[in-house]
């Protein structure tokens, strides 16, 4: 493997499990330095069996308004500047029509588009000239997924804020891109189904349905998306900015 993040530090919000924490341990795996958010000290303690004992571990709410002033001040004390970013943190839930509460609206999109707003109100100055600032939005936005509108439309946000935010830190050569998954075999994809109620028949059963709407007829693994997600924070990707990078087997091939 290389060493293409030597030297380098890339914080990630919500990278305790699933891509978030398979990119982190890529790139400390590549001899750059990490800190990883999570929402409670049990997620934090399972990533640190997969994290050198350097990675910086904070308990960090993205939907908690005060969190990204609190978040910028802890990684300038820790690392100064940083490299690269790497804004992960989300969840997703079904919303029926008729059935969407205001309560349901508002946390999804506090976490999904207003977490991710105020990291880069409070981020953005300590990203290094020529560095590389990455989100997550997902091919939901592009599929039409029955209860999946809120969640969709945060996705869809987290995509547009990249094209935008790509223009206004272009003056510094500061690169913004998005990396988008589709069926990744992770505890979101679980938790999903889960809430959607099914048994662990129907959840496997949910799980086949969706192969069967992907070309390469298969989930995708945390592994798989964390490869696309370290290529674009890398100077690897030194002439890519504002794009959407699908990562879903071909699942929204037209």
């Amino acid at each position: 493997m290389s060493n293409r993040f030597e030297g380098k530090k890339v914080l990630i919000t919500g990278g305790t499990n699933g891509i978030g924490l398979a990119t982190a341990a890529r790139i400390a795996k590549e001899s750059g330095k990490v800190a990883v958010t999570g929402t409670s000290e049990k997620s934090l303690d399972r990533a640190r069996q997969h994290l050198p004992d350097d990675a910086v571990l904070l308990v960090n709410d993205a939907g908690d308004p005060a969190a990204a002033k609190e978040l910028a001040r802890i990684m300038k004390d820790e690392f100064g500047e940083l490299d690269a970013i790497y804004l992960n943190a989300g969840y997703g839930g079904q919303t029926p029509v008729g059935e969407t509460s205001a309560e349901e609206f508002d946390q999804m999109m506090s976490v999904n588009v207003r977490g991710p707003v105020l990291q880069m109100n409070e981020l953005a100055g300590l990203v290094k000239d020529g560095g590389s600032i990455l989100m997550t939005s997902s091919v939901a936005p592009h599929l039409g997924m029955p209860a999946g509108s809120v969640y969709a439309a945060t996705k869809a946000c987290n995509a547009a804020m990249a094209r935008n935010w790509a223009r206004d830190m272009a003056p510094r050569n500061v690169r913004v891109n998005a990396v988008a998954p589709g069926p990744i075999a992770t505890a979101f994809g679980e938790r999903y189904a889960e809430e959607s109620n099914l048994t662990n028949d129907d959840m496997a059963a949910f799980f086949e349905r969706i192969k069967t709407t992907v070309p390469l007829a298969r989930m995708g693994t945390a592994d798989e998306a964390a490869a696309v997600s370290c290529f674009l924070l890398s100077d690897d990707a030194s002439y890519v900015t504002g794009s959407e990078y699908m990562v879903d087997g071909g699942m929204t091939m037209r």
